[in-house]
């Protein structure tokens, strides 16, 4: 782990070195995008509450809820029939007691920073498919088989292409580098592919760096807290951070680890979507002052999608 002391240092350099654009926040300096779901535990349906209507955001956002054009609570505080669904479907996902009520866990659980996908993509359940199954197109949409899953279409690299090379962002804080390149040299030996850094970012295959709010990809970033990072299937090769988060090398109560967030991210540069497994590196959501390996689903998944 890294000395507390140095990690705040790493944390101050990547926020003020990096040039990200600017994002106003309308909650306080320190609060999560996923806090207010704190306010509503112990809701169920036939309430109406205030804030209900963020919860259904939240939801829609991960696939959850969807409402019909005719359907009128889309924007509203009531706690329905559809919202008590989607609380169950992700109770389910999460391996939590299915009640459709906001329990403690349940609230805990969402409120755990994570990545960007969605659970459920145009109706796709991935943490639940089995036997190949699939949704439709789409960026980030993925189809399941086992526990692991894959973007949809199973997109992958060349088979000729086993070396990939890459970059970071200019400016991006040095001390970035090593845990990165830890994240790659793991998958590496789980894998077929070399990897290698090159000072080329736009000539690089994968091409890495931090970023705040808008940042032109289509798939803003929300803040410190919520969705920590992103990438995109093969052969795209884009993997961003959220630079409003409080990065550290190792497990720092409170901070993220990079190497950590790494190894998820690539797995999807790889072909990968989550899995279902929690102790996975694929498993969606990732908490903070811990670290985590790859696991055996991870190294089954990368396997089966390159048949080696």
């Amino acid at each position: 782990m890294a000395p507390l002391k140095l990690s705040i240092l790493f944390s101050f350099l990547l926020l003020s070195l990096l040039h990200v654009p600017s994002m106003a926040h309308s909650r306080t300096k320190n609060q999560s995008p996923f806090d207010f779901i704190n306010h509503l535990k112990g809701c169920h349906k036939g309430e109406k509450v205030k804030g209900i209507h963020d919860l259904k955001n939240y939801l829609k956002h991960f696939g959850y809820l969807k409402y019909s054009k005719n359907q009128n609570h889309s924007n509203d505080d009531d706690f329905d029939d559809f919202l008590e669904s989607a609380v169950k479907k992700y109770q389910e996902n999460y391996h939590l007691n299915v009640t459709g009520d906001l329990d403690s866990k349940t609230v805990s659980k969402m409120t755990e920073s994570r990545c960007g996908v969605p659970d459920i993509i145009n109706g796709t359940n991935w943490m639940k498919m089995r036997n190949g199954k699939k949704g439709h197109r789409h960026l980030l949409n993925i189809h399941t088989v086992s526990h692991y899953s894959f973007f949809q279409g199973n997109p992958r690299w060349p088979s000729s292409k086993t070396h990939l090379t890459y970059a970071f962002y200019p400016n991006t804080s040095p001390q970035v580098v090593s845990p990165v390149a830890r994240a790659f040299n793991n998958w590496a030996a789980a894998t077929h592919f070399r990897f290698s850094q090159v000072q080329n970012f736009n000539g690089a295959d994968i091409k890495i760096g931090f970023f705040k709010g808008n940042h032109q990809d289509g798939h803003s970033f929300d803040g410190r807290g919520g969705v920590l990072a992103h990438a995109f299937a093969p052969t795209d090769g884009r993997f961003h951070y959220d630079a409003d988060e409080l990065w550290s090398v190792g497990p720092l109560p409170g901070y993220m680890d990079v190497e950590t967030v790494a190894l998820h991210e690539i797995g999807h540069l790889l072909g990968l979507g989550h899995s279902s497994v929690e102790g996975a590196i694929m498993w969606p959501s990732i908490t903070s002052g811990v670290t985590k390996r790859l696991h055996a689903d991870d190294i089954q998944g990368i396997k089966a999608l390159y048949n080696v």
